[in-house]
């Protein structure tokens, strides 16, 4: 069992928008009566939203032995098709109006049902030490998953519970996705300590999400880049919430006019502001931002979370000992994940890190040893918190679109998609943000004559012009 629920039985776990509680003897009992009709340990697909029954079943999977792989509940069909046939789950945890028509429900509680699968005679095979299966290229439906352990979690969720002195007066509202590392981080590490969660499915942009959060005394919510900047705009630093202590946030980088705001705001009324730094494949965190320094070291994602080592590797694979010399980041701590998995056959497969994670981030360290990302290796970006892969986003379109030439740049939050048949652009961006659940207002578009090329054929992404006219 992750957690010990026993430590804190008469304290709220969880409380949702529309006013039901569970205390952790509740959810204890719960977990167990659903773990019981999953018959053992086994793969159950988790398509979540944050509401209760997405809660209950994360909760009561991964504390029972079954092993959930989150996913969201929106996802593409034909993409949700391609992970069932390649995985092959005993289970599916779903809302009521997911429908499955050769399935068999087994339970229904919370707005939820577990329907078993026609998988369910086929005995897959699930290494003793995995816990948890998620998705690490953000939208775009490729069958690789993360496999996280048992000892991943707790390593991390102790580490985040020590260096956020996290207590059971803590009363965090759900501003993050249930299948995104860092929205389950949360959860991990506030369920730890017996705090209560506010469950909310309901954007910060909305006004019912404030007044949720203000009802029930939210002390702390956490954000990626993009949720700072929808704040800024709404003039967040105006809003009245007197319980609100902390504010946390990772995903990718802060723009440092946001930054510096925040870090002033939070320190002006005695609140904590804290980044932080991770990758789902360290479970969730590698380093963070002490808030003390927040302002001394603007844009610095800051020092090795208790119990991980952090280090930079140059070009020959030695170690970089001088400051402010760029090198790709490698992490070393219990937190690492035991690799990826690409069919159900790679579920049983033991650890094959061993601890040691090569991020693919470039960074540099200062005098004081905090470090800073300066940019990728390989190329992927974040949009608005999630991974994505830019390869993997041109195969899906010249996959549809195999008549027309482009090609995919960008940084944090801007796509720009390049295509020779100007025409097309627009039904391209328009595909591309329905099949990935990417918002639009990301994706530019632009014309171009060719896609530049070297002499081996391959593209010259150096050449492509992300800047907006």
């Amino acid at each position: 069992m992750l957690w010990k629920f026993e430590r804190h039985q008469s304290n709220i776990a969880v409380e949702d928008e529309y006013g039901r509680q569970l205390t952790y003897a509740e959810l204890r009992h719960e977990g167990r009566m659903l773990c019981q009709q999953a018959d053992g340990r086994c793969l159950v697909f988790c398509l979540c939203r944050n509401v209760m029954g997405s809660f209950v079943g994360y909760v009561s999977f991964l504390n029972g032995g079954v092993v959930p792989a989150m996913l969201p509940a929106d996802m593409d069909a034909e993409l949700f098709r391609n992970l069932y046939e390649t995985y092959r789950p005993k289970y599916i945890w779903a809302p009521e109006s997911f429908s499955m028509e050769d399935g068999c429900c087994r339970y229904e509680r919370f707005g939820y049902r577990l329907t078993q699968t026609p998988f369910g005679d086929v005995e897959t095979r699930l290494a003793p030490e995995l816990a948890l299966l998620l998705t690490t290229s953000g939208s775009t439906g490729s069958p690789k998953l993360v496999r996280q352990s048992y000892r991943n979690i707790r390593a991390n969720t102790d580490s985040i519970v020590q260096y956020l002195h996290l207590q059971a007066d803590e009363r965090p509202v759900t501003t993050l996705p249930m299948h995104y590392t860092y929205g389950l981080s949360i959860l991990n590490t506030h369920l730890d300590v017996g705090a209560t969660v506010l469950l909310t499915d309901k954007s910060v942009t909305q006004k019912e999400f404030w007044t949720f959060f203000r009802a029930r005394g939210g002390t702390s919510f956490g954000g990626v880049p993009y949720t700072y900047e929808m704040l800024d705009r709404m003039r967040f630093t105006h809003m009245d919430l007197p319980a609100l202590r902390t504010m946390t946030q990772a995903g990718g980088k802060l723009m440092p006019e946001l930054h510096r705001k925040y870090a002033e705001w939070c320190q002006k009324t005695g609140r904590q502001f804290i980044v932080m730094y991770g990758q789902c494949e360290a479970t969730a965190r590698m380093a963070y931002l002490p808030w003390e320094m927040s302002l001394q070291k603007i844009g610095s994602v800051g020092v090795a979370i208790p119990g991980g080592t952090l280090e930079l590797i140059d070009e020959n694979g030695g170690a970089i000992q001088t400051p402010h010399t760029v090198g790709e980041l490698r992490y070393r701590g219990e937190n690492v994940t035991l690799g990826y998995a690409e069919n159900a056959a790679d579920l049983a497969l033991p650890d094959e890190r061993g601890g040691v994670l090569d991020t693919g981030d470039m960074a540099e360290f200062d005098e004081d040893g905090y470090y800073t990302i300066v940019g990728r290796k390989k190329r992927f970006l974040k949009m608005y918190g999630n991974r994505v892969n830019l390869d993997e986003i041109e195969r899906m379109l010249k996959a549809r679109f195999p008549d027309v030439e482009c090609a995919c740049a960008g940084s944090d939050d801007h796509l720009t998609l390049f295509a020779t048949d100007a025409a097309a652009l627009p039904e391209m961006r328009a595909w591309l943000a329905g099949k990935t659940g990417l918002n639009s207002s990301g994706i530019s578009i632009k014309a171009v004559s060719e896609i530049p090329k070297n002499e081996a054929g391959k593209t010259l992404y150096k050449e492509l012009d992300t800047n907006d006219d």
